[in-house]
């Protein structure tokens, strides 16, 4: 077994290092290495649960687990996170350094999302692996919250990896139509959405800001039966990019 040695300060360490990945969970692991993630430890408390999930849920990461999966004892495990993860599996990584510049100029025509402002990590989490699976661009964020925070990556189910995820200091002027979801819009028309727009949702509680509902080239909303007055981030996320998504796929059929 893993001697115990440093190993909880590191994993500690590491939840506030910019260059690290804390990856809680089976999930995290397992996307991060089919997106090439460089992983430099995985610490387990069980083998024999890991080997369980792996044949069944990722077997093509069979081989590569088994040679990197080091085990420590349960009482050390519990200690490398604040609410260790109940698939018995934890690693660090390399994380990405992404420019939001690099982002924005990609020249394909996917969506960028911007998130302004997200207060809640899991629900930032949950965003990118929305967008993950719709094959945005990438996500970009404002405010304070590291996008790339280990409980915006246990949401995400490690798929930071997928597509570039990076925090954005201030927006600058852009290539790209601006589009602002909101309550007040037009009602979303997929066929209607602009190649390479880049599409932004507000806060959870507070919505847009006014520089952004300006800056805007148009607003949309999301059409719901009346007296529903909001969705979840995430969802919201969701039925805009698969609304986009199934669009493109219709056009191309």
């Amino acid at each position: 077994m893993s001697s115990s040695g440093s190993l909880i300060p590191r994993f500690r360490r590491a939840r506030r290092d910019p260059t690290l990945a804390v990856l809680e969970g089976f999930h995290a692991l397992k996307h991060a290495l089919r997106f090439d993630a460089v992983l430099l430890e995985v610490i387990v408390s069980n083998e024999a649960p890991l080997e369980h999930l792996t044949g069944a849920l990722a077997p093509d990461l069979s081989a590569r687990l088994r040679a990197l999966a080091q085990p420590v004892e349960p009482s050390i495990f519990a200690q490398l996170a604040p609410l260790p993860p109940p698939t018995g599996v934890i690693a660090l990584a390399e994380r990405r350094s992404i420019d939001p510049a690099a982002v924005l100029a990609d020249s394909r025509a996917a969506p960028v999302v911007l998130l302004e402002d997200p207060r809640d990590l899991g629900n930032m989490g949950a965003c990118v692996r929305v967008a993950a699976a719709a094959d945005a661009a990438g996500v970009l964020t404002t405010g304070s919250h590291d996008p790339w925070h280990p409980d915006a990556l246990r949401g995400a189910a490690g798929l930071h990896y997928a597509l570039p995820v990076a925090r954005l200091e201030e927006l600058p002027a852009l290539d790209r139509p601006l589009l602002a979801v909101d309550p007040e819009g037009e009602p979303l028309e997929p066929t209607n959405l602009p190649p390479r727009a880049v599409l932004v949702f507000g806060t959870e509680r507070y919505g847009l800001s006014e520089e952004l509902s300006r800056r805007a080239d148009a607003m949309l909303s999301i059409p719901m039966r009346p007296g529903v007055s909001s969705l979840n981030l995430a969802t919201s996320v969701a039925a805009v990019l698969f609304a986009w998504r199934l669009a493109v796929a219709g056009a191309s059929d």
